[in-house]
């Protein structure tokens, strides 16, 4: 199978998993998307992908 990306092979055991694309380009397409997992206070933790809701969660920012 082709990969999408870039056109190489896709092993077959990745294909059978779902994966359209080879590893490399998998792995690129990966690192794009950024994570943060943030304390609450007296609240369970909250996964953050979008910073301007990093932002928004802070107490002490300035101008809100």
């Amino acid at each position: 199978m082709p990969c999408q990306s870039c056109g190489d092979y896709v092993p077959e055991r990745r294909a059978a998993l779902g994966y359209q694309t080879c590893l490399p380009c998998g792995e690129r397409e990966a690192r794009k998307v950024t994570r943060c997992v943030v304390p609450q206070n007296k609240q369970a933790y909250m996964l953050v992908t979008n910073r301007a809701e990093l932002a928004w969660l802070n107490p002490k920012r300035i101008g809100g």
